[in-house]
């Protein structure tokens, strides 16, 4: 019976998972595959003995054995980061090793080369593990969507965010008090900026958006906020319209243009979006053939991020038995058709907005307020203003007809210039019950 040999870099909580995965889901595998999948040899500078279940697998801390090792088949690389991933990546490569990967920062900055230099070396690349965790959000995308125009991608992709956002919802808990027992029970990581400013969700949303559109998005194409500005205000404001604030990744698909943009966004509870709670992934999909996709699950994780890994190795293992390689492309689109995206620029969207300009509530000021509205063309739906006393400052709330993003920023400028205004106006976009 084959044999594909697997070498792993990384034996941390990601790769326990795969090297468990592939040992528990052996004889089932052998089954499906007709070979016998296995992880032969590890690189890992920490590790200094693997446990005993895995006394088998010949550990190292040079990554090189691994490369130069010509009985394995594919390289799995979970180490994170931008170096050493990128080198190794590209030196697996080099040596006629397919690649898999979860790292989807390495991915939004560095994808193209890695894509390209496996295309170059005839290997194959696998990411399903970098969005997602155990959500098969890549496949459905590249394979069971490949005959859409794909119109819109939206989703809540970082679990850490969305557990804060859900607790900040339901118990009314400030935005540092949540992210302290998040980091306390293991949501959260010791420095959480990627997660709660937006940048890991970005990360996912550029590989998503390369192939939905056949285009290299970098990280550095997309517009990011993150939540960490978010008060229980705001989210009290939010139930009173009938939302939920979530940190979602939106891209449209406009033809010669496609939005690309991570912020928080009020959601109206009416959409499933606006009900994926904890720390819960929610990625939807809208096809002009297929409709509207929704895929929903762990985004992270040990287990089901090890088993997209395993997914991956299945996937190259069938093509290498096969001899099929690159039968899909790596990204759908044949590599020869992708091109650079056209990004909408920020400043041409529209959508209703929330806005909680904080004043002190003297006669004239909502009226002001409104002036400068209307003389920027923004049309406003509904205010809420609870007053207390005029040396206080109170919140306006407007919620706002769809406007320009150009014009918002112009009017939020304005308002914050005033001199009863005594802190930077919150702005958060709403989506429409029909998106």
């Amino acid at each position: 019976m084959k044999t594909i040999q697997v070498g792993l870099i990384g034996f941390g909580t990601v790769g326990s998972g795969l090297a468990r995965t592939l040992l528990e889901q052996k004889e089932r595998l052998i089954r499906k595959v007709g070979a016998e999948i296995r992880l032969s040899q590890v690189a890992d500078i920490i590790t200094e003995k693997l446990p005993d279940q895995f006394s088998d697998i010949i550990l190292t801390k040079d990554a090189n054995d691994i490369f130069t090792n010509p009985d394995i088949d594919i390289v799995v690389e979970l180490i994170g980061g931008m170096e050493p991933a990128r080198t190794f990546m590209l030196k697996a490569i080099k040596h006629g090793k397919h690649v898999i990967t979860a790292n989807k920062a390495l991915l939004s900055v560095h994808g193209k080369e890695i894509f390209e230099a496996a295309v170059k070396n005839n290997v194959e690349v696998g990411f399903e593990a970098s969005v997602g965790g155990g959500i098969p959000v890549i496949k459905s995308l590249k394979e069971g969507l490949v005959a859409n125009r794909i119109e819109s991608i939206m989703g809540i992709m970082n679990g850490t965010a969305n557990y804060i956002l859900t607790r900040m919802t339901d118990e009314g808990v400030p935005f540092d008090e949540v992210l302290k027992d998040a980091q306390e029970l293991g949501f959260a990581e010791a420095d959480p900026t990627y997660d709660v400013e937006g940048i890991d969700t970005a990360h996912k949303l550029a590989i998503l958006m390369t192939i939905a559109y056949g285009k290299h998005v970098h990280l550095d194409d997309i517009h990011i906020e993150g939540i960490s500005k978010i008060k229980p205000i705001d989210i009290e404001f939010a139930k009173e319209f009938g939302c939920r604030i979530k940190l979602l990744a939106i891209s449209r698909n406009h033809g010669d243009h496609v939005e690309a943009r991570v912020h928080p966004t009020m959601i109206p509870e009416t959409l499933m979006l606006a009900n994926i709670n904890g720390a819960y992934n929610g990625i939807h999909f809208t096809g002009d053939t297929v409709k509207n996709v929704l895929l929903y699950g762990l985004g992270a994780g040990m287990m089901p991020t090890g088993s997209a890994v395993a997914a991956d190795v299945v996937d190259i293992g069938r093509n290498i038995l096969c001899k099929s390689i690159n039968r899909v492309p790596a990204l759908s689109y044949l590599p020869e058709n992708i091109s650079t995206p056209n990004i909408t620029p920020m400043s041409e969207l529209t959508c209703p907005y929330y806005f909680r300009i904080t004043a002190l509530d003297k006669p004239g000021v909502l009226s002001t307020v409104s002036g400068i509205f209307s003389k920027h063309e923004i049309s406003i739906k509904s205010v809420i203003q609870k007053s207390r006393h005029e040396l206080d400052p109170v919140a306006i709330v407007i919620h706002s007809h769809i406007a320009n993003e150009d014009a918002v920023q112009k009017a939020v400028t304005e308002i914050d210039a005033l001199e009863v205004c005594t802190k930077a106006t919150v702005k958060i976009r709403i989506l429409t019950d029909n998106e």
